[in-house]
């Protein structure tokens, strides 16, 4: 349940006092006797009944009765322990002389020392799935939904701690078992040989558990949204009822008090199996996190198999292979046997332009011509030094560059002067183009289409224009000698520019 933040709660907690204080061991050895005592009914003590069961323990040498005396009185002024006159008649001069007080354990102080206790039993994070928790909650939300109306109050008081009380112990259990399983022990535990003989123990312990959600969880998910306003209101003034009618010796929680803690801790029921708009259900993300904890067990299972069997010789499984291989006669048995033992070798992947002689989908790769790549090694291995080379000369490289950019230019030339002497010219109305023809055309199309103006110039200043058509339906084939092509019908005019006429 949330917290309510008050001004009380900000507090400083002088009852903690006595666990950091310097004189630690005598305030602990004290404290662990006096609750003791409470724990068999006997609440108030005498200095020298406390000084004689801390002695009687040994741990501490040359503890005196004054010492003792003080103690009692550090930890009344720190709020452990409330005192009360001691109206027993004294034995001896001194006893009559010393103030005599009996001392009592206060509420703080048996809740710290409680703490205190289960700390000690606390071995890693402990917890379980326990899917016995879902049935409880199931029966006990069922019963709500049917009859919230027909509780009395003291009835509905038990039903409801019997329901929160699950509720609250399923969310803990589940919360520290996933928490074990990520932590530093258990990761260290799984890196062990002894791991694998508890992994499908616990592989099917988890399953069981996400079954059992499954199958109970969303049960109580539909029945809480069966349940309105109204009704849980009604339940819950009949809780706050029969905690009202209880008979206390002090002063308890208000009224107000009571119903903003329950309408919390059924926020917080409805917010675990439900969920909201903002954030997912604490049932999702429990469930997400089992199915997350299964996968991390069997990917540590296969870790150390395959570890194991790293360390396995093969000598004598390559020996034989190596017979095998030995007593075949011709090249292609060999591949073959290969292709059995070893299987394809890893492939490598290699990013780049591919230049591919043509665009029809159905050419296989293996007709096309190969495109040579410079792979560099990337070993870290110094390599030794060699001879001195020449200067490597790029004087062909660059001119068979040359040629290649001039005579696609001189290409372009001639489309454009062709796309010329047709004027403006849609789609529909083409003749047949060539393969690069068509290329150009749709470079031209997709330049356009990405400048604001709808054209562009060409290197020769000519300048492309193109109308795109306002009916979306309106479309044209456009033919070339590998295939057909459907696309909008779009119109282009190429002019002449500036440059271009100049140069004319």
């Amino acid at each position: 349940m949330d917290p309510i933040i008050t001004p009380d709660k900000l507090r400083a907690v002088p009852e903690l006092s006595y666990l950091t204080a310097t004189n630690v061991a005598r305030y602990r050895a004290v404290m662990t006797y006096c609750y003791t005592e409470y724990q068999r009914l006997k609440y108030w003590l005498r200095p020298e009944e406390v000084h004689a069961g801390v002695l009687a323990w040994g741990v501490l040498d040359g503890y005196t009765l004054e010492q003792c005396m003080s103690d009692l009185e550090s930890l009344k002024s720190w709020g452990n322990l409330a005192s009360r006159h001691d109206g027993g008649r004294a034995l001896s001069v001194e006893e009559y002389m010393r103030k005599k007080s009996q001392y009592m354990l206060t509420q703080y102080a048996i809740e710290i020392e409680r703490m205190l206790e289960a700390l000690e039993q606390v071995k890693g994070y402990g917890g379980s799935l326990e899917t016995t928790y879902f049935d409880t909650i199931t029966s006990c939300i069922h019963e709500v939904r049917l009859r919230a109306l027909e509780f009395e109050p003291g009835e509905a008081l038990s039903h409801w701690e019997q329901l929160y009380e699950a509720f609250k112990t399923m969310h803990e259990n589940a919360a520290d078992f996933i928490a074990s399983i990520h932590s530093i022990q258990a990761e260290e535990m799984m890196a062990t040989e002894g791991f694998l003989a508890l992994k499908d123990n616990l592989v099917h312990y988890l399953q069981h558990f996400v079954k059992g959600l499954q199958r109970s969880a969303y049960k109580i998910e539909g029945q809480l949204q069966r349940i309105g306003d109204g009704l849980r209101d009604a339940y819950v003034q009949k809780v706050i009822e029969g905690e009202l009618a209880k008979p206390r010796l002090e002063a308890g929680k208000s009224a107000e008090e009571l119903e903003q803690e329950l309408q919390q801790g059924w926020a917080n029921l409805q917010r675990w199996f439900v969920g909201d708009a903002l954030e997912p259900s604490e049932l999702t993300l429990l469930e997400r996190a089992t199915k997350d904890a299964i996968a991390k067990v069997v990917r540590s299972a296969v870790r150390l198999q395959e570890r194991r069997r790293g360390g396995v010789s093969r000598r004598r499984d390559l020996e034989t292979l190596a017979r095998r291989f030995a007593q075949l006669e011709q090249v292609e048995d060999a591949h073959r046997l290969a292709a059995y033992a070893f299987g394809l070798f890893a492939t490598r992947h290699m990013q780049g332009q591919d230049e591919r002689g043509t665009e029809r989908a159905d050419v296989s790769s293996w007709d096309e011509a190969p495109n040579v790549r410079l792979i560099r090694s990337r070993s870290r291995r110094r390599i030794g030094r060699t001879a001195a080379e020449p200067m490597r000369s790029h004087a062909a490289s660059r001119a068979a560059y040359r040629e290649q950019v001039q005579r696609q230019l001189e290409e372009e030339r001639q489309f454009v002067r062709r796309m010329q002497a047709l004027g403006s010219v849609r789609i529909g109305e083409m003749p047949v183009l060539r393969m690069h023809e068509r290329l150009r055309l749709l470079q031209w199309i997709g330049r356009c289409t990405a400048a604001a103006s709808r054209s562009f110039e060409t290197a020769d200043g000519h300048r492309i224009t193109l109308s795109v058509p306002e009916d979306a339906r309106d479309v044209a084939v456009l033919r070339s000698e590998d295939g057909e092509l459907t696309m909008r019908n779009y119109g282009l005019e190429v002019a002449a520019g500036q440059e271009a006429s100049t140069h004319g």
